[in-house]
Order: structure tokens, then C-alpha cells, then sequence
């Protein structure tokens, strides 16, 4: 007998690390037994995947909040990549009528919006992170602490 995904264990589920959320959705995708449960796995996805980037976008503007010049544009850019995620979105899935993409638009869809948020999240990780030492075009991207090891005068044991 096969059981269906619950909703609110597989929500919990995503809602984990972003190492637990891909084990998760894959375990969901695994467990649909049919397109809305497929439709359903996707959208958690995609909300697992908003949930990631509004947490290091809330860190980033924590941990830089001190250069109001910076987080003047980080906003200003976020905005510009929410419009272009929406108007990216509909250029690959342009508005057509019902039942033109299929039953598994929601699906599509819900993953290639977790897709693009997923690289948006990497790219705002670099001011979380850091770029290395001597990167001349590092702008406003911290620089990554060299480890003690290699800081000038101490050697390796």
C-alpha cells in the first residue's frame, strides 16, 4: 500500500538545512504517487528555496549593516532581481491558455523558480563568505581571512 506525502512532515522537512531540504524533496518527489503530490513536492522546493534566500539576504544586510551605501544597493538590487526572476519566469513560460503546458506546469514552473533563487543565493553568499586575498576586483565583497597557518612567520608543524 502506498502511503501519500504528508504536508506538514515534508513542510518541517524542507524548512531544515539546505543539505536536508535536497533530501527531503527528493524523498517527496520519490513518495508522489501523482501530479498534485508532484506539484506539491515542487512547491515546497521553491518555498524551501525563498526561505534559504531571505535568511542570508537578512544576514548579509546584518553582518553589513554598518555601510548604509552598500545595503542602499544590495536592496535596490534585490528588487531588480525579484522583477527579473518574475519577468525571467514568464519569458521561459509565457502566459497562454489553461492547459497549454500541461498538468506538470505547476511543477516546471515551481522548479525553475527555485532554480534561479537557488544561484541568487550563491551569489549573495559571497558577502557572507568572502572572496580570497588579492582578488582586485572584490568591490564591496569582504575577504577571506587567511587561516593561521598560513598567516606570514608562523609555519606548519
Amino acid at each position: 500500500m502506498r502511503t501519500t506525502p504528508k504536508p506538514l512532515f515534508l513542510a518541517l522537512m524542507l524548512a531544515a538545512s539546505p543539505a536536508t531540504a535536497n533530501a527531503a524533496q527528493q524523498t517527496c518527489l520519490d513518495n508522489a504517487g501523482n501530479q498534485q503530490e508532484i506539484n506539491q513536492c515542487s512547491g515546497m522546493e521553491n518555498q524551501a528555496a525563498d526561505r534559504e534566500l531571505n535568511n542570508v539576504y537578512q544576514a548579509v544586510l546584518l553582518q553589513h549593516g554598518g555601510d548604509k551605501a552598500f545595503i542602499d544597493h544590495l536592496k535596490q538590487a534585490q528588487r531588480a532581481w525579484l522583477k527579473w526572476r518574475d519577468a525571467e519566469l514568464l519569458a521561459i513560460y509565457p502566459e497562454r491558455e489553461p492547459g497549454y503546458y500541461g498538468s506538470g506546469f505547476n511543477a516546471c514552473w515551481n522548479r525553475q523558480a527555485a532554480s534561479l533563487t537557488r544561484e541568487r543565493t550563491r551569489q549573495l553568499q559571497k558577502w557572507l563568505d568572502g572572496v580570497e586575498e588579492g582578488d582586485v576586483c572584490a568591490g564591496s565583497y569582504p575577504i577571506k581571512p587567511t587561516p593561521p597557518e598560513l598567516q606570514e612567520g608562523r609555519t606548519s608543524p
